[in-house]
Protein backbone atom coordinates (compact mmCIF):
# COMPACT_ATOMS: atom_id res chain seq x y z
CA UNK A 1 0.00 0.00 0.00
CA UNK A 2 1.36 3.42 -0.97
CA UNK A 3 1.72 6.00 1.80
CA UNK A 4 2.27 9.73 1.74
CA UNK A 5 4.33 9.51 4.91
CA UNK A 6 6.98 6.95 5.74
CA UNK A 7 7.61 8.36 9.22
CA UNK A 8 5.95 8.57 12.62
CA UNK A 9 6.80 12.07 13.90
CA UNK A 10 6.51 12.56 17.67
CA UNK A 11 3.11 13.65 18.97
CA UNK A 12 3.59 17.23 20.14
CA UNK A 13 1.36 16.67 23.17
CA UNK A 14 3.36 13.74 24.54
CA UNK A 15 6.58 14.10 26.55
CA UNK A 16 7.83 10.59 25.78
CA UNK A 17 8.18 9.09 22.34
CA UNK A 18 9.89 6.11 20.75
CA UNK A 19 12.86 6.28 18.39
CA UNK A 20 13.27 3.21 16.17
CA UNK A 21 16.61 1.43 16.52
CA UNK A 22 17.00 -0.54 13.31
CA UNK A 23 20.73 -1.19 13.45
CA UNK A 24 20.29 -4.88 14.24
CA UNK A 25 17.56 -5.52 11.65
CA UNK A 26 18.83 -3.44 8.73
CA UNK A 27 19.43 -6.68 6.82
CA UNK A 28 15.81 -7.80 7.26
CA UNK A 29 14.10 -6.11 4.33
CA UNK A 30 10.81 -7.90 4.90
CA UNK A 31 10.61 -6.59 8.48
CA UNK A 32 11.63 -3.07 7.44
CA UNK A 33 8.94 -3.09 4.76
CA UNK A 34 6.25 -3.90 7.32
CA UNK A 35 7.15 -0.77 9.30
CA UNK A 36 5.96 1.51 6.51
CA UNK A 37 3.50 -0.76 4.70
CA UNK A 38 0.51 -0.62 6.99
CA UNK A 39 -3.04 -1.68 6.45
CA UNK A 40 -5.78 0.83 7.19
CA UNK A 41 -7.61 0.43 10.49
CA UNK A 42 -11.11 1.82 11.05
CA UNK A 43 -11.74 2.92 14.63
CA UNK A 44 -15.15 3.92 16.05
CA UNK A 45 -15.75 7.49 17.16
CA UNK A 46 -18.15 8.25 20.01
CA UNK A 47 -18.55 11.99 19.34
CA UNK A 48 -21.75 13.62 20.56
CA UNK A 49 -21.71 16.27 17.84
CA UNK A 50 -20.96 16.42 14.12
CA UNK A 51 -21.17 20.11 13.14
CA UNK A 52 -18.13 22.26 13.98
CA UNK A 53 -18.08 26.04 14.05
CA UNK A 54 -15.15 27.91 12.53
CA UNK A 55 -14.28 31.49 13.47
CA UNK A 56 -11.16 32.01 11.34
CA UNK A 57 -11.52 35.26 9.33
CA UNK A 58 -9.82 33.85 6.20
CA UNK A 59 -11.91 30.69 5.85
CA UNK A 60 -15.05 31.25 3.75
CA UNK A 61 -17.42 29.07 5.78
CA UNK A 62 -18.65 29.05 9.36
CA UNK A 63 -19.94 25.51 9.85
CA UNK A 64 -18.48 22.21 8.68
CA UNK A 65 -18.98 18.45 8.90
CA UNK A 66 -16.24 15.82 8.93
CA UNK A 67 -17.57 12.23 9.11
CA UNK A 68 -14.02 10.88 9.37
CA UNK A 69 -10.88 11.79 11.32
CA UNK A 70 -7.65 11.00 9.54
CA UNK A 71 -7.66 10.45 5.78
CA UNK A 72 -6.83 7.46 3.62
CA UNK A 73 -5.95 9.71 0.68
CA UNK A 74 -2.52 10.02 2.37
CA UNK A 75 -1.53 13.40 0.90
CA UNK A 76 1.80 14.32 2.57
CA UNK A 77 1.01 18.04 2.53
CA UNK A 78 -2.40 17.78 4.29
CA UNK A 79 -2.83 20.60 6.81
CA UNK A 80 -5.20 18.36 8.83
CA UNK A 81 -2.46 15.95 9.89
CA UNK A 82 -1.77 17.66 13.26
CA UNK A 83 -5.44 17.17 14.23
CA UNK A 84 -4.70 13.46 14.64
CA UNK A 85 -2.36 14.29 17.51
CA UNK A 86 -5.39 15.42 19.52
CA UNK A 87 -6.52 11.77 19.46
CA UNK A 88 -3.20 10.44 20.76
CA UNK A 89 -1.93 9.40 17.31
CA UNK A 90 0.83 10.85 15.15
CA UNK A 91 0.58 13.05 12.07
CA UNK A 92 2.50 10.63 9.87
CA UNK A 93 1.53 7.04 9.17
CA UNK A 94 -1.15 7.09 11.89
CA UNK A 95 -3.05 9.89 10.15
CA UNK A 96 -3.46 7.89 6.96
CA UNK A 97 -3.90 4.38 8.44
CA UNK A 98 -5.87 4.90 11.66
CA UNK A 99 -9.14 6.33 10.38
CA UNK A 100 -11.65 7.29 13.06
CA UNK A 101 -15.22 6.80 11.85
CA UNK A 102 -18.21 8.75 13.16
CA UNK A 103 -20.77 5.99 12.61
CA UNK A 104 -23.62 8.08 14.02
CA UNK A 105 -22.88 11.10 11.81
CA UNK A 106 -26.28 11.21 10.06
CA UNK A 107 -28.25 10.96 13.29
CA UNK A 108 -26.08 13.62 14.91
CA UNK A 109 -26.70 15.93 11.94
CA UNK A 110 -30.42 15.24 12.15
CA UNK A 111 -30.44 16.16 15.85
CA UNK A 112 -28.43 19.31 15.16
CA UNK A 113 -30.70 20.55 12.38
CA UNK A 114 -33.78 19.80 14.49
CA UNK A 115 -32.73 22.29 17.18
CA UNK A 116 -35.01 25.28 17.36
CA UNK A 117 -31.89 27.44 17.81
CA UNK A 118 -30.49 26.53 14.37
CA UNK A 119 -30.69 29.41 11.92
CA UNK A 120 -30.02 27.82 8.51
CA UNK A 121 -26.85 28.74 6.68
CA UNK A 122 -24.57 26.62 4.47
CA UNK A 123 -22.60 23.77 6.04
CA UNK A 124 -19.36 22.61 4.37
CA UNK A 125 -18.37 18.97 4.04
CA UNK A 126 -14.59 18.38 4.27
CA UNK A 127 -13.59 21.38 6.32
CA UNK A 128 -10.75 19.21 7.65
CA UNK A 129 -10.53 15.73 6.08
CA UNK A 130 -12.02 14.57 2.77
CA UNK A 131 -15.59 13.35 3.16
CA UNK A 132 -15.22 11.13 0.05
CA UNK A 133 -11.99 9.44 1.11
CA UNK A 134 -11.76 5.63 0.58
CA UNK A 135 -13.60 4.92 3.85
CA UNK A 136 -16.75 6.43 2.33
CA UNK A 137 -17.09 3.50 -0.07
CA UNK A 138 -17.52 1.21 2.93
CA UNK A 139 -19.42 3.36 5.45
CA UNK A 140 -21.39 5.82 3.25
CA UNK A 141 -21.61 8.37 6.06
CA UNK A 142 -21.35 11.35 3.72
CA UNK A 143 -24.20 9.97 1.63
CA UNK A 144 -26.33 9.46 4.75
CA UNK A 145 -25.66 13.03 5.85
CA UNK A 146 -26.57 14.36 2.40
CA UNK A 147 -29.86 12.45 2.60
CA UNK A 148 -30.61 14.30 5.85
CA UNK A 149 -29.65 17.61 4.22
CA UNK A 150 -31.99 16.92 1.29
CA UNK A 151 -34.84 16.05 3.64
CA UNK A 152 -34.29 19.26 5.61
CA UNK A 153 -33.53 21.41 2.53
CA UNK A 154 -30.26 22.32 4.26
CA UNK A 155 -27.70 24.11 2.00
CA UNK A 156 -24.32 22.37 1.78
CA UNK A 157 -20.94 22.79 0.10
CA UNK A 158 -18.59 19.91 -0.65
CA UNK A 159 -14.83 19.85 -1.29
CA UNK A 160 -13.21 16.60 -2.41
CA UNK A 161 -10.39 15.01 -4.40
CA UNK A 162 -12.38 11.89 -5.11
CA UNK A 163 -14.55 11.06 -8.12
CA UNK A 164 -16.62 8.91 -5.75
CA UNK A 165 -18.82 11.98 -5.34
CA UNK A 166 -20.56 11.07 -8.61
CA UNK A 167 -22.07 8.04 -6.84
CA UNK A 168 -24.37 10.50 -5.05
CA UNK A 169 -25.66 12.38 -8.08
CA UNK A 170 -29.15 11.12 -7.24
CA UNK A 171 -29.00 13.29 -4.09
CA UNK A 172 -26.88 16.15 -5.43
CA UNK A 173 -29.17 16.76 -8.40
CA UNK A 174 -32.34 17.50 -6.36
CA UNK A 175 -30.24 19.60 -3.98
CA UNK A 176 -29.01 21.60 -6.98
CA UNK A 177 -32.53 22.02 -8.35
CA UNK A 178 -33.33 23.93 -5.14
CA UNK A 179 -30.06 25.91 -5.07
CA UNK A 180 -28.85 23.98 -2.04
CA UNK A 181 -25.41 22.69 -3.07
CA UNK A 182 -21.98 23.79 -4.29
CA UNK A 183 -19.26 21.27 -5.19
CA UNK A 184 -15.52 21.82 -5.60
CA UNK A 185 -13.14 19.21 -7.04
CA UNK A 186 -9.56 19.62 -5.91
CA UNK A 187 -7.16 19.14 -8.84
CA UNK A 188 -3.48 19.75 -8.11
CA UNK A 189 -1.87 18.27 -11.23
CA UNK A 190 -2.74 16.73 -14.59
CA UNK A 191 0.37 14.51 -14.43
CA UNK A 192 -0.79 11.00 -13.37
CA UNK A 193 2.62 10.05 -11.94
CA UNK A 194 3.01 13.22 -9.88
CA UNK A 195 -0.56 12.82 -8.64
CA UNK A 196 0.12 9.20 -7.68
CA UNK A 197 3.23 10.32 -5.75
CA UNK A 198 1.61 13.38 -4.19
CA UNK A 199 -1.87 12.02 -3.47
CA UNK A 200 -1.37 8.23 -3.30
CA UNK A 201 -4.94 7.05 -2.85
CA UNK A 202 -7.00 9.74 -4.55
CA UNK A 203 -8.71 9.60 -7.95
CA UNK A 204 -6.48 10.12 -10.98
CA UNK A 205 -6.73 13.56 -12.67
CA UNK A 206 -8.80 12.24 -15.61
CA UNK A 207 -11.36 10.77 -13.19
CA UNK A 208 -11.68 14.07 -11.32
CA UNK A 209 -12.21 15.98 -14.56
CA UNK A 210 -14.78 13.39 -15.59
CA UNK A 211 -16.52 13.98 -12.25
CA UNK A 212 -16.58 17.72 -12.96
CA UNK A 213 -18.22 17.01 -16.32
CA UNK A 214 -20.81 14.65 -14.82
CA UNK A 215 -21.71 17.19 -12.13
CA UNK A 216 -21.95 20.02 -14.65
CA UNK A 217 -24.11 17.92 -16.97
CA UNK A 218 -26.40 17.22 -14.00
CA UNK A 219 -26.60 21.00 -13.44
CA UNK A 220 -24.83 20.77 -10.08
CA UNK A 221 -22.80 23.98 -9.55
CA UNK A 222 -19.18 22.84 -9.67
CA UNK A 223 -15.83 24.57 -9.36
CA UNK A 224 -12.19 23.55 -9.09
CA UNK A 225 -9.67 24.09 -6.31
CA UNK A 226 -6.01 23.94 -7.37
CA UNK A 227 -5.00 23.28 -3.81
CA UNK A 228 -2.30 23.28 -2.75
CA UNK A 229 -0.03 25.11 -5.12
CA UNK A 230 3.47 23.90 -4.26
CA UNK A 231 6.11 26.40 -5.51
CA UNK A 232 8.63 24.72 -7.77
CA UNK A 233 6.51 21.59 -8.19
CA UNK A 234 3.07 22.22 -9.67
CA UNK A 235 2.51 25.96 -10.15
CA UNK A 236 3.55 25.71 -13.81
CA UNK A 237 0.46 23.55 -14.41
CA UNK A 238 -2.01 26.28 -13.41
CA UNK A 239 -2.87 27.28 -17.03
CA UNK A 240 -3.44 23.68 -18.13
CA UNK A 241 -5.47 22.78 -15.05
CA UNK A 242 -7.75 25.80 -15.47
CA UNK A 243 -8.21 25.11 -19.18
CA UNK A 244 -9.13 21.50 -18.47
CA UNK A 245 -11.49 22.61 -15.70
CA UNK A 246 -13.29 24.99 -18.06
CA UNK A 247 -13.56 22.37 -20.79
CA UNK A 248 -15.05 19.97 -18.26
CA UNK A 249 -17.78 22.40 -17.23
CA UNK A 250 -16.46 24.11 -14.11
CA UNK A 251 -17.74 27.64 -13.52
CA UNK A 252 -15.25 28.91 -10.95
CA UNK A 253 -11.76 28.21 -9.62
CA UNK A 254 -9.63 29.12 -6.62
CA UNK A 255 -6.32 28.09 -5.10
CA UNK A 256 -4.49 27.85 -1.79
CA UNK A 257 -0.72 28.01 -1.42
CA UNK A 258 0.97 25.08 0.33
CA UNK A 259 0.70 25.29 4.13
CA UNK A 260 3.01 23.31 6.42
CA UNK A 261 1.77 23.88 9.98
CA UNK A 262 3.34 22.05 12.92
CA UNK A 263 3.99 18.34 12.19
CA UNK A 264 3.02 18.62 8.52
CA UNK A 265 6.47 20.05 7.80
CA UNK A 266 8.59 16.95 8.62
CA UNK A 267 6.08 14.68 6.87
CA UNK A 268 6.16 16.81 3.71
CA UNK A 269 9.95 17.18 3.68
CA UNK A 270 10.47 13.42 4.09
CA UNK A 271 8.04 12.77 1.24
CA UNK A 272 9.61 15.42 -1.01
CA UNK A 273 13.16 14.13 -0.55
CA UNK A 274 12.04 10.53 -1.06
CA UNK A 275 9.85 10.96 -4.14
CA UNK A 276 11.23 14.13 -5.79
CA UNK A 277 14.96 14.01 -4.97
CA UNK A 278 16.10 16.09 -7.95
CA UNK A 279 13.60 18.86 -7.22
CA UNK A 280 13.57 18.82 -3.41
CA UNK A 281 16.11 21.60 -2.76
CA UNK A 282 14.50 23.91 -5.30
CA UNK A 283 10.99 23.33 -3.91
CA UNK A 284 12.08 23.93 -0.31
CA UNK A 285 13.84 27.16 -1.30
CA UNK A 286 10.78 28.37 -3.23
CA UNK A 287 8.54 27.62 -0.25
CA UNK A 288 10.77 29.70 2.03
CA UNK A 289 10.66 32.56 -0.46
CA UNK A 290 6.86 32.65 -0.13
CA UNK A 291 6.99 32.51 3.68
CA UNK A 292 9.55 35.22 4.53
CA UNK A 293 12.36 32.71 4.87
CA UNK A 294 10.36 30.22 6.92
CA UNK A 295 8.56 27.02 5.98
CA UNK A 296 5.16 28.21 7.17
CA UNK A 297 3.16 31.23 8.29
CA UNK A 298 0.02 31.08 10.41
CA UNK A 299 -0.80 34.77 9.99
CA UNK A 300 -4.38 35.42 8.92
CA UNK A 301 -4.62 37.03 5.53
CA UNK A 302 -1.33 35.59 4.27
CA UNK A 303 -1.31 31.91 5.30
CA UNK A 304 -3.44 30.92 2.30
CA UNK A 305 -1.56 32.90 -0.35
CA UNK A 306 1.91 33.65 1.00
CA UNK A 307 4.02 36.79 0.55
CA UNK A 308 6.91 37.92 -1.62
CA UNK A 309 7.71 37.93 -5.32
CA UNK A 310 7.04 34.26 -6.06
CA UNK A 311 3.72 34.31 -4.20
CA UNK A 312 2.71 37.39 -6.21
CA UNK A 313 3.72 35.70 -9.46
CA UNK A 314 1.54 32.70 -8.61
CA UNK A 315 -1.37 34.96 -7.68
CA UNK A 316 -1.04 36.99 -10.89
CA UNK A 317 -0.74 33.92 -13.12
CA UNK A 318 -3.78 32.34 -11.50
CA UNK A 319 -5.88 35.48 -11.92
CA UNK A 320 -4.88 35.89 -15.58
CA UNK A 321 -5.80 32.34 -16.57
CA UNK A 322 -8.87 32.24 -14.37
CA UNK A 323 -10.13 35.29 -16.23
CA UNK A 324 -9.07 33.88 -19.61
CA UNK A 325 -11.10 30.72 -19.05
CA UNK A 326 -14.00 32.61 -17.43
CA UNK A 327 -13.57 30.83 -14.11
CA UNK A 328 -13.81 34.04 -12.10
CA UNK A 329 -17.59 33.74 -11.76
CA UNK A 330 -19.33 33.26 -8.43
CA UNK A 331 -21.40 30.22 -7.58
CA UNK A 332 -25.17 30.84 -7.53
CA UNK A 333 -26.35 31.86 -4.06
CA UNK A 334 -27.57 29.02 -1.86
CA UNK A 335 -31.18 29.14 -0.74
CA UNK A 336 -31.71 29.11 3.02
CA UNK A 337 -35.40 29.92 2.78
CA UNK A 338 -36.51 26.35 2.04
CA UNK A 339 -35.13 24.87 5.27
CA UNK A 340 -37.47 22.70 7.31
CA UNK A 341 -36.28 21.06 10.54
CA UNK A 342 -36.05 17.28 10.17
CA UNK A 343 -37.84 15.00 12.58
CA UNK A 344 -35.28 13.72 15.13
CA UNK A 345 -34.53 10.03 15.37
CA UNK A 346 -36.74 9.87 18.46
CA UNK A 347 -39.70 10.95 16.32
CA UNK A 348 -40.40 13.93 18.59
CA UNK A 349 -39.55 17.54 17.87
CA UNK A 350 -37.07 19.23 20.18
CA UNK A 351 -38.09 22.08 22.47
CA UNK A 352 -34.63 23.65 22.53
Amino acid sequence: MRHGSNINPPNRFETVHEEPDLEHVEWDREHLRTLTNRKIEYLPDASNSIVSENKSPDIPFRYSINPYRGCGHACPYCYARPSHELLGFNAGLDFETKIVVKHDAANLLREFLAKSSWKPEPITFSGVTDCYQPAERKFQLTRQCLEVALEARQPVSIITKNALITRDLDILQPLAENNLVHVYLSITSLDPQLTRDMEPRTSIPAARLRAVRMLADAKVPVGVMTSPIIPGLNESEIPQILQAAKESGATTANYILLRLPLTVEPVFIEWLQRTQPTRADKVLQRIRETRQGKMNSAAWGERMVGTGEIAEQIKTMFRIFRRKYELDQKMPPQNCELFRPPIPKSGQRRLF
